[in-house]
């Protein structure tokens, strides 16, 4: 990733910030559902930038907008980060240093805020009704123009701008409804600065006056958000693209309480396999993969969603696949446990573009971690299928079965289809393979290789190949007239190990009945 002079430089005097403070960042998702895989991303790159830096990584609940609550989502976002492998230090719960941690319960810090915003004048109640706004935009639209409520029509409008004090007090106290919004600054030109995106110009005669108060007594995420973030001494604010147009509205509103406001980093988006557009929680149902990192249920519609734990990935390997959304090394190497991304993560080497999801590299980084995975460990997952299926498997056999098949695999799920011959008889042949395998001759031949491994003694899979091939060699004929009607025989199709590591683990005794039962069923 090639960077400019101001953006070395720049970097530079971030990390001599970062080294000389006390490093601590939030995740403050809403509780409106259950936790995107854009969200989880945000908090893995939140966690390990404070584990780099040996910080605090705070889980904040901002469940400002009642209307969108949903009962379990809370308990589903702390289960969704337990099962991560990257829980939070400080929350519900949880070390509670600046708690309440739910916005919903820290409604009075916000109403003491706001009125200091309006005291200092940065803030003003605004009267104006949804009609009377609405009939304002449909002039503008009619006009060719767009209505934005700002310094060119503020003092035209129905608010405390316009207002005397005797009629604002009055209507206050008569209780009628009101917003409060914020007094963004004119013919300023305010320079900002992004971790991952550099220097950053927005003229304020642009903005709009954001409401920072709403009539039902709650904020909005803008100024609960400030307020939250400088109490609970957040130095960084890692989040979403989405967020970057509200980062000059958030630091004026540091300028405007006169707080130092801390570092910001907006993370590039995670977009849909085709490149094109955000990845949408309705995607995954869609496009034929999860998009959440557990299972969800809505209560109210009985919908559920399948989430990556419940397919069968592996948490290290999902956080190892998240981890590379938007974020590179800078090496060839992908294969990355939680303790080398905190050793090796970077807002420097994360990338302003967006970054593509890939079912098929999700599903690679799996079965890299599969194979990393010990034959005791997978044997001990792959138990309770066994179980479902009425299969009673000594573990040391189950292990040895594992090390077998699990090259092929990418689920753990897999395994029956790729090893259930080494637990029970075919009782069935592939028609396909039979048809092209089993000759006029095969019967006889078959009849002889049970002739020939009856006079085997070492079944091990080293010593059987060798006297099988051996007595192949001495027939003159070609190796695949037999080789395959064995493995038809054992298999019950044309898959799995080698041949002989197959022979071996299911016995003698049981190699020769398959080898029979082949012959009677389909001779």
């Amino acid at each position: 990733m090639h960077l400019s002079a101001f953006e070395h430089l720049y970097l530079q005097k971030i990390k001599l910030k970062i080294m000389a403070s006390n490093v601590r960042v939030r995740f403050a998702p809403s509780p409106t559902g259950p936790l995107h895989i854009g969200g989880v991303r945000t908090a893995l790159f939140n966690y390990l930038f404070a584990k780099k830096h040996n910080g605090t990584f705070i889980l904040r609940i901002e469940d400002t907008d009642q209307t969108r609550y949903v009962a379990n989502a809370e308990q589903y976002i702390v289960d969704a980060l337990d099962w991560c492998g990257i829980p939070f230090d400080e929350g519900m719960n949880r070390n509670e240093k600046f708690g309440p941690y739910r916005q919903s319960e820290r409604k009075d810090i916000y109403k003491k805020h706001i009125d200091e915003l309006i005291q200092s004048g940065n803030a003003y109640y605004a009267f104006d009704t949804a009609e009377a706004l609405d009939a304002h935009r449909k002039d503008h639209e009619e006009k060719g123009k767009t209505f934005i409520y700002n310094h060119h029509n503020r003092l035209k409008l129905d608010n405390s701008l316009s207002l005397s004090g005797d009629e604002v007090a009055k209507r206050l106290e008569n209780g009628d409804k009101f917003v409060v919004r914020f007094k963004s600054p004119t013919d300023r030109t305010l320079v900002m600065t992004d971790m991952i995106r550099g220097e950053v110009k927005i003229d304020t005669n642009v903005l709009d006056d954001k409401i920072l108060f709403k009539s039902d007594g709650m904020p909005t995420y803008h100024l609960a958000n400030i307020v939250d973030d400088h109490l609970m001494e957040i130095s960084h604010v890692i989040r979403g693209e989405e967020w970057l147009p509200s980062m000059a509205l958030h630091i004026l509103l540091y300028e405007a309480f006169g707080w130092e406001a801390p570092q910001f980093a907006h993370l590039p988006l995670i977009l849909k396999p085709v490149g094109k557009g955000k990845l949408s929680k309705r995607d995954g149902d869609k496009l034929g993969f999860p998009v959440f990192p557990l299972a969800y249920k809505n209560d109210a519609t009985g919908d559920v969603s399948t989430g990556y734990k419940e397919e069968g990935y592996f948490n290290d390997a999902f956080i190892n696949m998240l981890a590379f959304l938007g974020w590179n090394p800078g090496t060839e190497q992908e294969l990355f446990n939680l303790e080398q991304l905190i050793a090796d993560f970077s807002l420097e080497r994360v990338s302003k573009s967006g970054a593509k999801f890939n079912k098929d590299k999700a599903e690679w980084f799996n079965q890299q971690y599969m194979q990393l995975k010990s034959n005791a460990d997978l044997a001990t997952l792959y138990a309770p299928i066994l179980t479902e299926k009425g299969i009673t498997s000594d573990a040391a056999y189950t292990e040895k079965v594992v090390g077998l098949i699990k090259e092929r695999a990418v689920f753990v799920k897999d395994f029956w289809n790729l090893s259930d011959f080494f637990f029970a008889n075919p009782t069935e042949f592939d028609a396909k393979a039979s048809k092209k395998q089993w000759k006029e001759a095969t019967p006889a031949l078959m009849q002889e290789l049970i002739a020939e491994i009856n006079k085997i003694e070492d079944f091990s899979s080293e010593n059987i190949e060798t006297e099988v091939k051996a007595w192949i060699t001495s027939k003159e004929i070609g190796f695949g007239k037999v080789m395959q009607p064995f493995r038809l025989s054992l298999v019950g199709a044309l898959k799995g190990p080698h041949l002989f590591d197959i022979a071996a683990m299911i016995g003698k005794e049981a190699t020769l009945a398959r080898l029979q039962f082949a012959i009677d069923t389909l001779s």
